[in-house]
């Protein structure tokens, strides 16, 4: 009788574990799905440096209050010479 009630406790903090998992992946990937919609990256007032990364909203900039800014403007240049990384200057053949 008591090996029963082990194998079922067992069995229930398997159950537990599996669900919890689960609802652990279920929720990083919502989060994932909001955090890309956020549209900083390609507008033409992101700076790509860690100091200033909107020249219009400096706070609002890469968090989810950014999702439906109204001074979006898609990027027009490619990159930005000023503060592109060194290997990116380089072309690789």
């Amino acid at each position: 009788m008591l090996t029963i009630c082990f194998i079922c406790l067992w069995v229930s903090m398997i159950l537990i574990l599996i669900a919890s998992i689960f609802k652990a992946f279920e929720h990083g990937t919502t989060n994932l799905r909001k955090l890309h919609q956020i549209p900083c990256y390609k507008c033409d007032f992101f700076t790509n440096d860690y100091r200033l990364k909107c020249t219009v909203h400096p706070v609002k900039a890469c968090t989810e209050e950014a999702t439906n800014c109204f001074d979006f403007e898609p990027r027009t240049k490619t990159i930005n010479i000023n503060h592109c990384p060194w290997w990116k200057l380089w072309k690789f053949k």
